[in-house]
């Protein structure tokens, strides 16, 4: 971690284009190391993938449920009224900011055990998309002003990771953001939805440390289940499912490197038709 830190805040930069990125991004208070981070992650662009397809997908299969590329953690498709398939979206912000030892860590939750999905699990602050919210990005900052309390001034949205398909069938854009001001964050969690926020190092999520996995089957394609053990000085946490897909593929585009582990992605297809009967259970 230290060594790409280092390799970041050594990026040269002309003064008029670094002085620009940093006013332009608001970055107060804010290292170089985050301003040439910030730089890097602005050029990075995911792989095509357009809204139209699923609603073409929906047409060309005569109404049926067509899965679509993702990271299913356990994706179950509602086979009971295909009809009215259309995956909501909803985005989560990937908020990095630089630790004490220079590393970058990343901001979670856990979730509160009374809600009725994903109750008690480690989640990135986020949640579906609404009516007013002018982009992802928006809507990740949102949910993360509800949720924890974190002032979206305070954070710099630098790119968007191609989505993720969960498994009550939302498709989950990842906006990787940047906390620029640390000390400026003072979190104030809504009891409701959020039961702790805490911070782990992202690279983390390339190791084969304190990892495990589970291997599962859809449709004739196996994939694996990533499963992060984290430990603070006062608690214990296990990351896993989408959270530790969506961690994974985020820090491989950071570190610019693949994880020391055979990640095995779903290769699902949008021309793959799933019916009643093909539903994973």
């Amino acid at each position: 971690m230290v060594s790409i830190l280092r390799r970041l805040s050594t990026i040269a930069l002309p003064r008029a284009s670094l002085f620009k990125s940093m006013e332009s991004s608001n970055f107060n208070g804010g290292s170089q190391r985050l301003v040439a981070l910030a730089q890097q992650l602005r050029l990075y662009k995911h792989p095509p993938f357009p809204d139209e397809i699923e609603e073409q997908s929906i047409e060309e299969s005569g109404g049926k449920v067509v899965s679509l590329v993702g990271f299913p953690e356990s994706a179950t498709p509602i086979a009971q009224q295909p009809e009215k398939f259309k995956p909501k979206r909803a985005a989560v912000l990937i908020c990095l900011f630089e630790g004490d030892a220079g590393e970058l860590r990343v901001i979670l939750t856990k979730r509160s055990p009374k809600l009725s999905t994903h109750s008690g699990e480690v989640a990135l602050p986020g949640g579906k998309a609404e009516e007013g919210d002018k982009d992802d990005g928006d809507t990740a900052k949102r949910e993360a002003e509800e949720e924890i309390g974190l002032d979206p001034q305070l954070v710099n949205v630098v790119t968007i990771l191609e989505p993720f398909l969960s498994k009550h069938f939302l498709r989950v854009v990842p906006v990787i953001g940047i906390l620029h001001d640390k000390k400026a964050f003072k979190p104030v969690l809504n009891p409701a939805e959020v039961e702790a926020v805490f911070d782990a190092p992202l690279e983390m999520f390339l190791k084969n440390e304190n990892r495990s996995e589970e291997e599962r089957e859809w449709m004739g394609e196996k994939y694996l289940i990533h499963f992060f053990d984290y430990e603070t000085e006062q608690k214990k946490y296990l990351i896993w499912g989408l959270t530790a897909g969506i961690l994974i593929k985020a820090a491989s585009v950071v570190y610019q490197r693949p994880p020391a582990f055979v990640e095995q992605n779903p290769k699902f297809k949008v021309s793959q038709v799933l019916t009643k009967d093909s539903v994973m259970r």
